[in-house]
């Protein structure tokens, strides 16, 4: 596949759907006051979102085919040259404002573009996402004027790779207990210490990075930076060998004495758990789509397998056990699209309507726990009703699984999901008593 591909009239589609939308609605001419959006922000209408699908769809058609996807797996290795395709096509500035080359569509849009993606392949969509909503809307929503000029243009187009790093071997979860440090020293910081499971590490050229300022401050004392890795210091001790999400490069990074100048602080001094926090809700909700994408590539290839293949003289799909099964897959995706979907959709028309864009904990922490452990149960269903083709490494569904555990564990486990739904509740009845 060349490298040099560029489907001029996907890229056409949408930026003329999504970037002047003058013609689609007199709320254009509204300022959002959302703090989640850009500017301007305005709702897609169902067509747009009908439209961004088809071509998202028509991108994967062409650009990550069956046997491209399962190449990625089988080597381990993430095609870099997807990132320029990706920013072609105007995927990766989907929350950004239009004057750094984004879409501007908000979080539906999000959604539905990481939910096709995840079809085609479970692990491009991983990357992808670390990429445009880990790094690129952490600096959309915390970023000053000059950083986003800084940075935002060659990440958008994907002449840039991002990375969002946090987790340490002993601080996943608990982000508090981190133990990387940035001392302040003339005109910068010097950052020393360790991160672990940084998906897109290996390939990142700026990496949103959080160390403790002043350590003795507990959550208080904790900064985030925008980190270049051709700075001297940085170095990746070694690329990870995961179950799944095989070729989205997750890496152990290592930080000595690494200068990071003052400029590339992100947000204020200490109010790195708000910067985390600020974005935190958001990313939950995108990457909830993530396994929608990987239920729907469950079904897609046991429908046609369970029509096909004969046993007693009958198609197996018309067996009434395995009737039961496909009717609780389509199901278990179909409520999670829901979730998901009406979320983001809240988020969305909030915002164009004047307000801050409804984000609730509970909500976002419930779509990812919700979508996430139903993907692992649907993948098994996969796996069950293909026998023993389904156990064969020829075919995808051993894949869609092990690609469908990680979001049980990454960006916060299910445990800690429900804690953090139940201490939504609990802040909600404590304010309100």
């Amino acid at each position: 596949m060349s490298s040099s591909f560029v489907p001029r009239l996907l890229s056409r589609n949408l930026r003329q759907i999504c970037k002047p939308r003058a013609s689609l609605t007199p709320l254009n001419a509204r300022r959002a006051a959302s703090s989640k959006h850009s500017k301007g922000f305005v709702a897609p209408s169902n067509d747009d979102l009908i439209e961004l699908r088809e071509s998202v769809q028509e991108f994967c058609r062409r650009e990550i085919t069956p046997e491209f996807a399962q190449k990625v797996d089988q080597t381990n290795e993430f095609p870099n040259e997807m990132w320029k395709k990706f920013g072609d096509a105007g995927f990766l500035g989907i929350t950004a404002d239009a004057d750094y080359g984004g879409l501007a569509m908000g979080y539906q849009a999000h959604c539905i573009v990481m939910e096709e993606l995840s079809r085609a392949s479970g692990s491009i969509a991983l990357s992808y996402a670390a990429h445009s909503q880990l790094c690129i809307n952490q600096l959309v929503l915390n970023g000053s004027q000059a950083q986003k000029e800084k940075y935002l243009p060659g990440l958008i187009s994907g002449e840039k790779i991002g990375a969002l790093a946090m987790s340490e071997h002993s601080a996943g979860s608990d982000v508090v207990s981190m133990k990387t440090t940035a001392k302040a020293v003339d005109g910068g910081y010097l950052l020393n210490g360790t991160k672990m499971w940084i998906t897109n590490g290996p390939d990142a050229h700026h990496i949103i990075i959080y160390a403790k300022t002043t350590p003795e401050a507990g959550k208080n004392g904790i900064t985030a930076f925008i980190l270049n890795t051709s700075t001297p210091g940085f170095s990746v001790a070694t690329k990870l060998d995961k179950l799944g999400m095989r070729g989205s490069n997750t890496g152990e990074l290592i930080l000595d004495n690494v200068f990071v100048p003052t400029s590339d602080t992100l947000g204020p001094l200490n109010k790195g758990v708000k910067v985390l926090m600020h974005g935190l809700d958001l990313e939950r909700l995108v990457l909830s789509a993530g396994p929608l994408g990987l239920m729907q590539a469950a079904l897609d290839l046991v429908l046609p397998y369970t029509h096909q293949r004969i046993q007693f003289g009958i198609p197996v799909a018309h067996n009434q056990l395995v009737q039961a099964r496909l009717a609780d897959m389509y199901t278990k995706y179909r409520a999670s699209q829901a979730f998901t979907m009406s979320v983001a959709a809240a988020v969305d028309k909030s915002a164009a309507a004047g307000g801050d864009g409804e984000v609730r904990t509970q909500d976002c922490a419930g779509a990812i726990l919700y979508s996430a452990e139903r993907a692992t149960e649907v993948a098994l269903d996969a796996i069950q009703l293909m026998g023993g083709m389904g156990y064969m490494n020829e075919v995808p569904a051993g894949r869609i699984l092990r690609d469908a555990k990680l979001y049980e564990i990454g960006a916060g486990t299910s445990e800690v999901r429900r804690m953090v739904i139940g201490r939504a509740f609990n802040k909600e009845w404590t304010r309100a008593g």
